[in-house]
């Protein structure tokens, strides 16, 4: 009973070392003049936008959705690789290979 106590413990420990690496990880997303980074936290870190990308209010719309989503879905693949190192050898199913 106190190695499982431990063992969680451990992966609390792991899992904020974890967060703070997240929120120290830029990923950045670019596309048509526009440039989107997020920190692996997947909050907003910057956002630059080239003065021809304002030309086409519709177009710059869809851009954004675009750097946006493809930010997020790489940021979500890199706390999920984490996830799974920390994870993986612990023998939670569905966790590592």
């Amino acid at each position: 009973m106190f190695e499982k106590a431990k063992e969680m413990y451990t992966l609390q420990k792991q899992a904020r070392e974890i967060k703070k690496k997240l929120s120290h990880t830029h990923i950045e997303s670019e596309q048509d003049g526009v440039k989107v980074t997020l920190n692996g936290e997947q909050e907003v870190v910057k956002i630059e936008i080239s003065e021809d990308a304002l030309t086409d209010r519709k177009k710059l719309e869809k851009t954004l959705e675009s750097c946006f989503n493809k930010a997020v879905k790489k940021s979500q693949q890199i706390g999920a690789e984490l996830m799974k190192q920390v994870m993986g050898d612990k023998g939670f199913p569905g966790m590592g290979s």
